[in-house]
């Protein structure tokens, strides 16, 4: 019944070579994750990923895809051939993913926890970028946290939600895939061109919508859905569902990724319990999706089955109001949960503002900050929106260096509203999260790597000194593994084999 839940953000990273367009990405993106492991003592081979219960063929609607009809993207339990796929002591999991540098956050329980946690990602890339840049033979690659090249290549950034498996997963469908399409909204990243390739000028709300096509499926790289299948718990099968959403954009403002989450949890939660209201389905939502995301004056509407238009807005404040009823019907209070109430009134005055002026939230919304900046400069040097200088100018938006990047240069200067402080963020890059099981598997890499085979979000392999068999411990409970929970075993542990045994003795 509140935002609360075990969640996490993946982010692929846009790369390039200054002056080197045919630089192979992949051999590139390898470069970017050694660069950071190598210098922090996690190597390629030694706290690699554990595929073990990986199963990305696995449909939530009720079966498997054949390994033989599957595009190869959709095959990420298969080894990375670059070895360039570790665990860091912060518990997020750094790769190639599709030939493009991925932070996987770790596993959070609030969406300001899963704001720090992937911002903490954007300072491991800028020191990746920084190292290769230092170092005499490497290529200088540049990082971009977007979700396109503006030449028709798109790249994700994934939400994922733990919730319960008994939740009918039509349910889920019937309920978010409006949500999915009127969230753009409030937690669009902007972008300059509209369509795959970008070859209809002027400026969209979304990075990604253009690229999906579909309603539902399990694919994330072709024909991709508004709701994805995937059914990949990492966690109690029988217990749980790891919602896999692939239809966000890469935020880098506080309020609008905050906003993302929070949201979505909450949407979430009144599914779970079965307290939406309203029937809100819409009548074509894919065409839908793309109609609102290419129109930044938020008037279009979408058509709903039962016949009624609303606005994008309009949309959101349904949900709005079904969570507000559905927590005071629960007794919710500010003072009893903080988190949801900061997104209760986050969420009401960023709709509030939009509905009256959305350039009134040019401080909060990625799109929004973006267009009015974009706006300045047409303004100044009399652009059209079908210049290349504004399509570069949305490229540099999003560069990872502080120096470069225009959307760091705003918030420096106050234009970006700040929820978590950057000592935070700094202090999130090396120490994972408390109130999960992160906190073991970062723990464990920080104490214990020379004998870590490998890791998962759901286990850690040891190679104890003295034993033939590789020694697995499973994570398969999200919310055992925290500080409260085995933070004392480890303090007491000074080597495996006494973590080991208290663990079996806690256990037993």
């Amino acid at each position: 019944m509140t935002v609360r839940r075990v969640m996490g953000v993946e982010t692929e990273y846009g790369i390039s070579v200054p002056g080197d367009p045919g630089a192979n990405p992949m051999v590139l993106s390898g470069h970017v994750v050694n660069a950071y492991a190598s210098t922090h003592g996690v190597r390629s081979g030694r706290a690699a990923w554990d595929y073990a219960d990986e199963a990305p063929l696995r449909d939530a609607r009720g079966f498997e895809m054949g390994r033989g009809v599957a595009d190869p993207s959709q095959l990420t339990d298969v080894e990375d051939p670059t070895l360039a796929n570790v665990v860091l002591t912060n518990g997020a999991r750094l790769y190639v993913d599709h030939a493009h540098p991925e932070y996987s956050s770790p596993e959070v329980t609030t969406p300001r926890d899963a704001v720090r946690w992937d911002r903490a990602g954007e300072l491991v890339m800028l020191e990746s970028v920084r190292r290769l840049a230092a170092s005499p033979g490497e290529p200088g690659v540049n990082l971009y946290k977007n979700n396109t090249d503006g030449k028709g290549a798109s790249y994700g950034t994934h939400e994922n939600y733990l919730m319960r498996r008994e939740t009918p997963f039509a349910e889920v469908v019937r309920h978010l895939i409006p949500f999915f399409v009127a969230r753009q909204a409030m937690c669009g990243s902007g972008r300059v061109g509209i369509g795959q390739d970008s070859r209809t000028a002027g400026y969209q709300l979304s990075q990604r919508a253009d690229f999906f096509e579909v309603e539902v499926g399990l694919e994330t790289t072709l024909k991709r859905p508004i709701i994805n299948t995937r059914d990949e718990p990492h966690a109690v099968a029988d217990l749980y569902r790891r919602l896999h959403v692939i239809i966000g954009d890469a935020n880098h403002g506080d309020v609008a990724n905050l906003l993302k989450l929070g949201t979505t949890s909450l949407v979430l939660a009144m599914v779970e319990d079965g307290a939406v209201g309203r029937d809100l389905t819409l009548d074509k939502p894919v065409a839908t999706l793309h109609a609102i995301s290419h129109d930044p004056t938020l008037r279009t509407t979408a058509t709903l089955r039962d016949g009624r238009t609303l606005t994008a807005v309009q949309l959101l404040w349904e949900y709005f109001h079904a969570a507000a009823s559905y927590l005071e019907q629960r007794g919710h209070t500010a003072a009893d949960d903080p988190d949801t109430a900061e997104v209760m009134g986050l969420w009401e005055s960023v709709l509030t503002r939009l509905e009256r002026d959305p350039m009134e939230c040019a401080a909060d919304l990625d799109w929004v900050a973006k267009l009015s900046l974009l706006e300045g400069y047409r303004e100044r040097d009399g652009l059209s929106w079908g210049d290349p200088r504004l399509r570069a100018i949305d490229i540099q938006w999003s560069d990872v260096r502080p120096e470069k990047g225009l959307f760091h240069r705003l918030r420096e200067r106050g234009r970006i509203t700040r929820l978590v402080e950057d000592p935070l963020v700094a202090d999130a890059v090396t120490q994972p999260p408390t109130d999960t099981r992160a906190w073991f598997r970062g723990k464990c890499l920080e104490k214990f790597a020379p004998q870590i085979a490998a890791a998962s979000w759901d286990s850690v392999i040891f190679d104890v000194p003295g034993r033939h068999a590789l020694q697995r411990v499973p994570m398969l409970e999200p919310l055992r593994g925290t500080q409260a929970h085995v933070g004392e075993i480890m303090d007491r542990s000074p080597d495996v084999v006494t973590l080991l045994r208290e663990l079996d003795a806690a256990a037993g």
